[in-house]
């Protein structure tokens, strides 16, 4: 099993059309059909904790099969679509894969 999680930060001064456009493009990611699930947050509203990064703006987290999987879902045309998109959206990417 592989756990690819992914945060955003967004670009300031986006427009109300363009965050709505981004949230219903990462949320299209979670049915690419490698995915075995999938999901889409946003920072919660916890307690405030020295350990709690919440200055990101979405979070995507996906568990695949297996390494293959995500391999599959690197180049599916969803996944491709959505980079097209929304890549002129954020500002900073980073990602966590666990096995």
């Amino acid at each position: 099993m592989l756990i690819h999680t992914v945060y955003f930060w967004l670009k300031d001064g986006l427009s109300a059309e363009d965050k709505k456009l981004f949230d219903q493009k990462v949320r299209t990611l979670t049915g690419i059909s490698s995915v075995k699930q999938g999901y889409v947050g946003t920072p919660a509203a916890t307690e405030k904790r020295p350990v709690i990064d919440d200055s990101y703006d979405y979070s995507l987290t996906q568990i695949f099969e297996s390494i293959e999987d995500q391999n599959i879902y690197q180049v599916h045309d969803i996944h491709n679509e959505f980079i097209d998109a929304c890549s002129h959206m954020w500002k900073r990417v980073i990602v966590y894969d666990a096995d």
